[in-house]
């Protein structure tokens, strides 16, 4: 069942709302450039979803607990405490996915801008019967009704 294993619900539950805010932080860059939007709202993506594994001490001397969080809140908790080598290893992957985020963001950008320019490179070639371009003597042609 979905909701007897907490873990399960908590991660479900982190990721539907890490969604809504890459949506809403997309939609929010609107003014921004394509070049610029994609790489920073794919950093964002990159931030949140890197996982990583945590140890907390218990009460009992000696035992700890052992799960695995997103590198973010185990770097933000890390600082909180002052705690340096669990902020080394999480800001490190918390570094790492932001620069995977923005190394897709690129990518899917120059992939849409070439799919974007490959049709209009096409029209401007030459016919193979040399009869100039292909969209040459083609304008728009608007329906006629009668």
């Amino acid at each position: 069942m979905l909701t007897s294993n907490s873990m399960t619900l908590l991660w479900l539950t982190y990721l539907g709302l890490s969604l809504v805010v890459l949506l809403t932080g997309y939609l929010g860059l609107a003014f921004v450039p394509r070049v610029l939007r994609l790489p920073i709202t794919w950093a964002v993506a990159g931030v949140l979803w890197i996982p990583t594994r945590f140890r907390l001490p218990l009460l009992e001397e000696g035992e700890f607990y052992t799960g695995m969080a997103p590198a973010v809140v185990v770097a933000s908790v890390a600082f909180l405490e002052s705690n340096a080598d669990a902020l080394l290893s999480s800001g490190l992957l918390v570094g790492a996915g932001a620069g995977l985020g923005v190394a897709l963001g690129l990518l899917q950008w120059w992939a849409r801008r070439r799919s974007d320019e490959a049709p209009a490179e096409s029209a401007s070639r030459p016919r193979r019967d040399g009869s100039g371009t292909a969209s040459a003597g083609q304008g728009r042609r608007e329906p006629m009704i009668g």
